[in-house]
């Protein structure tokens, strides 16, 4: 009797040990974004972001007891990269979620993986409104804008300020470059402004001046652009050095002109013009303790990406612990219940895998800081995934 009491006592602490082992056990999250190549600037600020939110999270006890590990994979802002790397990530490293994808062509691909892998993954920089519109899968969420809700916001600064403009369309050749221009030429014509051409040029593109002769010829009075990373910086140096941003008005999407690249741009991002859910320059109490805490970490300011990457993981945090488990099906439906406060301000996820907004209109200064023209409480993104119930 002595020994099977023995036995059984032994067998319940061991049983024990290895149910607190697995409790403590990390909860992984897999972070494929590009780190290398022309958004490899929007790649540090989404693993900026996360690092300092995980480290927030971990340091008060992580999710549910269980601390938070970050893996980082680069996907060269190329899908096909992507895909390989989400793969590996959810088959070999065993996340229980992945996030990062910049290149909304590799959150599309991605998502794809995903949903064959029964994970969640969700964005934080992707601007393609068919990530949660006519391409939309269950398995992706996007916590950040969307290009038509950053073009309904920069169309009624052009109704005011430009009224009836002629505007040229310049935008990155992929997912995100076509939706963005395609979202706010749609905004723009419906606040009377027209079209006078428009070009898609390749990603990390080096020379920009071959088009040029197509822009002066189209005469128009305002330029819009989608390009991002490095390739703003080639494109607003070279519009300057041919001095055609003398009688021009640039404007354009969110990501254009940020905190990472905004130093290389110098004074020729003077008078950008854009409709923007992030600036270090929202002036709450949240967003100051945030960017502090950004600027001593990393000895930079953050951008929208770094802003949305870093809510990103207190959003992820409350899905987890709705659902009381990182059990992917459990989590995709709590993600879409939730609320967060992040340095945007306040953010309530939404079942269509999408949420409204609070945009603002941002002008770039003289000394390369964002002023803030107006802000638009909770701009709706539109039905977004209609067959999800």
């Amino acid at each position: 009797m002595t020994y099977y009491r023995t036995t059984m006592i032994a067998a319940l602490l061991s049983a024990t040990a290895i149910s607190g082992a697995y409790a403590a056990d990390p909860i992984k999250i897999g972070v494929v974004t590009p780190l290398s190549g022309t958004y490899a600037g929007i790649g540090q600020q989404v693993k900026w972001g996360l690092e300092l939110a995980t480290k927030e999270v971990n340091a008060a006890g992580g999710i549910m007891g269980r601390q938070v590990e970050l893996t980082f994979e680069d996907e060269e802002a190329n899908p096909s990269v992507a895909v390989q790397k989400a793969d590996k990530l959810f088959q070999v490293g065993k996340v229980d979620f992945l996030t990062g994808t910049v290149n909304s062509g590799s959150t599309l691909a991605v998502g794809q993986v995903a949903e064959r892998a029964g994970k969640l993954i969700a964005t934080t920089v992707s601007f393609a409104d068919s990530i949660t519109g006519d391409k939309c899968s269950p398995n992706v969420y996007r916590v950040n804008a969307r290009a038509g809700q950053q073009s309904a916001a920069l169309a009624v600064w052009l109704s005011k300020e430009r009224p009836k403009a002629q505007v040229f369309y310049l935008g990155p050749d992929y997912e995100m470059g076509r939706s963005t221009v395609a979202a706010f030429k749609s905004s723009a014509e419906k606040v009377g402004a027209s079209s006078t051409g428009e070009i898609f040029a390749p990603l990390d593109s080096k020379d920009y001046t071959q088009y040029f002769g197509q822009l002066r010829a189209a005469k128009p009075q305002v330029l819009y652009t989608s390009v991002a990373g490095n390739d703003t910086v080639r494109l607003f140096t070279q519009l300057q050095e041919f001095g055609l941003l003398n009688n021009l008005t640039v404007v354009g999407a969110s990501g254009t002109v940020t905190a990472q690249n905004i130093g290389a741009i110098g004074k020729a991002a003077e008078g950008f013009v854009t409709g923007v859910g992030y600036s270090a320059e929202i002036d709450t109490p949240e967003n100051k303790k945030f960017v502090a805490a950004f600027r001593a970490a990393n000895k930079a300011d953050p951008d929208l990406y770094g802003a949305d990457s870093y809510g990103m993981i207190y959003a992820y945090k409350a899905a987890v612990e709705k659902a009381g488990s990182t059990d992917s099906a459990k989590v995709i439906k709590a993600l879409g219940e939730v609320s967060f406060d992040g340095p945007r301000g306040p953010v309530k996820m939404d079942k269509s895998r999408h949420t409204p907004l609070a945009m603002r209109l941002g002008q770039i200064q003289a000394d390369g800081s964002v002023k803030i023209l107006q802000t638009f409480s909770e701009v709706d993104p539109g039905a977004q995934c209609p067959n999800i119930k």
